[in-house]
């Protein structure tokens, strides 16, 4: 516990020098490009090959029909015939098409069951085509899908690890329709901050506007509006290849971001504590049954019978005590709380008190 907290400090030591103000990052690394985005997709398919892990046809009628719809493309008729195999399962086929795909370049997919399957393992994803919210087919998947997880199961016991009715395809789908993107005929730019933020607009507009003088303004945290400057007239794209690379400094709010679920919290460096008085302790109750066999005597009508037996231990935390936790920096917080002796579940429990007495002074952020 202490060494998880000890080097969560470490860890950010290590990645944030001293003297945070003077780390610069690039502009293409906190900046989208408006109207450069990919594009999601989506399709349904079928996996065959499966050694009877798929959809049971009873339970799942959409995989009867859509094999039926198939094979009857290839020109067998099975119509009026019940399926017994479950050796195919139905699955929702999800991509992400990137700006700038050509047709004919690859990108991967995401396999999901969609019926009662137990595990995708060893399946094979017949040709399926991929549309987007227009309705047009941008790429076609098939192939081999990869699963992460495994289970197996015996008569009396089973084990898992992982998903195994999620699957992927690395470049399992092929690019036959492209989004058309009209930058280099734009008039104007804007840039997106992906973490809005007025310090950090305001600094980007400025770096460009000393790279090229007038060209740049903030509109408002998360959008920096290039005009572009005399010599980029119908070269935009010269201009973004320039920008992308000035150095800005990146502000950033003091945040802590907690995740109850894990119990992991994550504090970025300007994270600072007033001088706090912090007691922790809790109340533990231990039931421990060990129920005990009694069996009448010899030769008796008595019958034999369970007797409970119950152990129940309090610890009340009594030995806790109040300790003083204060200082300027995320070293002394963490410093302080492993004085404490708190487990990193209990450290989300007691940031949050520390921000309702107004001593942490930063954004706490609940996942």
């Amino acid at each position: 516990m202490y060494r998880i907290l000890t080097a969560l400090a470490a860890l950010v030591f290590a990645l944030v020098p001293s003297g945070t103000a003077s780390a610069q990052t690039r502009v293409k690394d906190i900046v989208d490009v408006e109207d450069v985005r990919p594009n999601q997709l989506v399709g349904y398919g079928l996996v065959v090959g499966l050694a009877g892990t798929g959809d049971r046809m009873r339970n799942s009628p959409f995989t009867e029909e859509s094999m039926q719809a198939m094979l009857e493309r290839m020109g067998v008729n099975i119509r009026g015939t019940q399926m017994r195999t479950q050796n195919v399962a139905a699955v929702s086929i999800t991509a992400t098409l990137p700006p700038y795909s050509r047709a004919g370049s690859r990108i991967d997919v995401q396999v999901s069951a969609l019926g009662d399957a137990t595990s995708l393992q060893g399946g094979t994803l017949i040709i399926s085509p991929l549309r987007a919210l227009d309705g047009e087919i941008y790429a076609v998947a098939q192939g081999p899908v990869a699963v992460s997880g495994f289970r197996g199961q015996g008569a009396a016991a089973s084990i898992s690890r992982g998903v195994t009715t999620s699957a992927r395809i690395a470049g399992g789908a092929i690019v036959e329709r492209e989004v058309p993107f009209a930058l280099a005929s734009a008039h104007s730019l804007k840039l997106a901050l992906r973490n809005p933020d007025f310090a950090t607009a305001d600094r980007i507009a400025r770096a460009i506007n000393t790279r090229f003088p007038g060209a740049a303004q903030m509109l408002d945290p998360a959008t920096v509006e290039i005009a572009p400057p005399p010599g980029f007239a119908g070269s935009i794209v010269d201009l973004v290849t320039q920008v992308e690379n000035l150095p800005v400094i990146v502000d950033q709010p003091a945040r802590v971001v907690i995740n109850e679920a894990s119990g992991t919290v994550v504090m970025n460096d300007d994270v600072r504590l007033s001088p706090v008085a912090i007691a922790q302790g809790g109340l533990t109750i231990t039931v421990t049954e060990t129920p005990q066999v009694s069996q009448p005597g010899p030769f008796s009508n008595g019958q034999t019978t369970v007797v409970p037996r119950s152990q129940v231990t309090v610890d009340d935390g009594s030995g806790a005590s109040l300790a003083m936790v204060e200082g300027p920096s995320l070293q002394s917080l963490v410093n302080g709380l492993n004085t404490l002796g708190v487990s990193p579940r209990d450290v989300i429990t007691i940031l949050q008190a520390v921000k309702s007495a107004g001593a942490l002074q930063a954004e706490i952020v609940v996942q």
